[in-house]
């Protein structure tokens, strides 16, 4: 798939880290560093815009590494990128952690996923048709 960009950034164009890998990542385009206190949040721009086909979104989400070592994740996850956003990729992040967080230039704070998508068409109706689950949820299942 071919996808439409423009790099405002200082920095190179996303790239897949492997043959398999499902997302870019996606660095942050700073004039100087952000600090991220315990349970703060930041926009963080990354300089870049894309051009979707279509029936495509991007979705933004955490990286597993900052999440885990140092509790930094994507706030609104997965963040939606429609297909007609012509503006630039920010990503909302967060600090869950009790330590403050420095976002360095160039540091890579997230990944992209390009995914198709449906539009429905709804149908509306008096019930819905049964199911052995029903309405069932939230752990109805058991442990």
């Amino acid at each position: 798939m071919k996808i439409q960009i423009v790099n405002k950034s200082k920095h190179p164009l996303p790239a897949y880290a492997t043959e398999a890998s499902a997302g870019v990542d996606l660095r942050a385009n700073l004039t100087e560093p952000i600090t991220l206190a315990p349970l703060a949040r930041c926009l963080v721009p990354t300089g870049l815009y894309i051009a979707l086909p279509p029936s495509y979104e991007a979705q933004v989400r955490p990286r597993s590494g900052l999440a885990i070592k140092r509790g930094i994740t994507v706030l609104n996850s997965p963040g939606t990128i429609d297909s007609d956003y012509r503006g630039e990729i920010c990503v909302i992040l967060v600090n869950l952690s009790d330590t403050a967080f420095t976002i360095d230039d160039g540091e890579r704070i997230a990944q992209m996923v390009i995914a198709r998508h449906e539009q429905a068409e709804w149908i509306e109706v008096e019930q819905l048709d049964e199911t052995v689950r029903g309405a069932g949820g939230f752990g109805h299942t058991g442990v």
